[in-house]
């Protein structure tokens, strides 16, 4: 494989972005009156049937499509900040969040509970459970991609002290690899098996195998959740063992990753609304320390979306995204899975 840099503007450093504010969008005073009106107008509609139609954005729908280009073909993520979260009851949050959301592309089973809208909340469980995912815990996060293409975070709560989100561009962490390490590069194209967590899609094995990195149809995308991927060396022999190179491979990610030049770290506000691009961004969270009060607890809602417009993806992602046709792939569905607009954590 000829090696080459990517060129584009999803090639960033936090070091630069910190100093800038351009990547932060404040919602103006008529469109959040759209957005009201919007909220209002679709109290009638089942949640997960929200769309343009049912709720119409006639000067925001045009941002927001600006905004998902920019998701798409630019730098890969954005902060919304100002949707006025704390007037709002937990339906009318829901129903903004994913009319929003239906702007940018359909909705994604998150889990195999069938939820189209999560709840990243601290429930308590114990992480060496197999069958939990680290969203559901306090843990610090390493960096990550979610199994779709857009992933959408809203603040509701935040908590006491820590639960920073840090973003870097799997795209600027490739060309560091090539240009400061580029005997690791072969590795990353090589199949990581990765633990589906009990999650596991009917005739699928509970884990999937993937290389991080894949060039396809001109562009680059990455995959990668060390995490997972080390779970499924402990709990699975009979699948793929992970050579030293990969293993060197990933120490390299984590390392660039954690780099402050490389990384943005931010701050969530209750009404901040973050979009990211999963195939060119890696996502990581701090721990953090939640307040006394169960009412007070750091609280996010998740969406996962798939747009029309998406990027071609090799057929590799299939046995993970159940399908590599825009709009259509992505999340997670096993047998019996009925989706779900849950109001609560669950």
């Amino acid at each position: 494989m000829n090696y080459e840099p990517v060129a584009a503007a999803g090639v960033w450093y936090g070091r630069d972005l910190s100093r800038r504010g351009d990547w932060i969008r404040h919602f103006t005073a008529t469109e959040l009156d759209e957005i009201d009106a919007a909220v209002h107008g679709s109290k009638n509609i089942p949640l997960d049937q929200l769309s343009p139609a049912s709720f119409p954005l006639p000067r925001l729908g045009a941002v927001l499509r600006a905004v998902l280009a920019e998701l798409l073909e630019g730098r890969g993520f954005i902060l919304l900040r100002g949707l006025p979260v704390e007037r709002m009851t937990r339906e009318e949050q829901a129903i903004a969040y994913l009319g929003l959301g239906s702007w940018l592309g359909s909705f994604r089973s998150q889990n195999a509970k069938g939820h189209l809208l999560g709840h990243v909340k601290d429930l308590g469980l114990d992480i060496k459970d197999p069958n939990v995912r680290y969203y559901q815990t306090r843990r610090r996060l390493e960096y990550h991609t979610d199994s779709v293409d857009v992933v959408g975070l809203l603040c509701l709560k935040s908590a006491k002290a820590g639960g920073e989100s840090y973003l870097a561009s799997s795209m600027t962490v490739y060309n560091e690899i090539l240009k400061k390490n580029p005997a690791v590069l072969p590795a990353l194209f090589q199949p990581f098996p990765t633990d589906r967590r009990g999650e596991v899609p009917d005739g699928m094995r509970p884990w999937f195998d993937m290389p991080i990195f894949h060039w396809h149809a001109g562009k680059l995308s990455c995959i990668y959740v060390r995490q997972y991927i080390e779970s499924a060396q402990r709990h699975f022999p009979e699948a793929r063992r992970l050579s030293s190179e990969q293993y060197a491979a990933m120490d390299v990610i984590d390392h660039l990753c954690n780099d402050p030049a490389i990384h943005l770290a931010m701050d969530f506000r209750p009404g901040d609304l973050q979009l990211l691009h999963n195939h060119q961004i890696l996502h990581s969270r701090g721990d953090f320390e939640n307040w006394p009060e169960p009412q007070r607890h750091r609280h996010l809602l998740r969406m996962w979306l798939a747009p029309r417009e998406a990027r071609a993806l090799p057929e590799v992602f299939a046995p993970r995204y159940g399908s590599v046709v825009p709009g259509e792939r992505g999340g997670i569905v096993v047998k019996g899975t009925t989706f779900r607009v849950p109001l609560e954590a669950e």
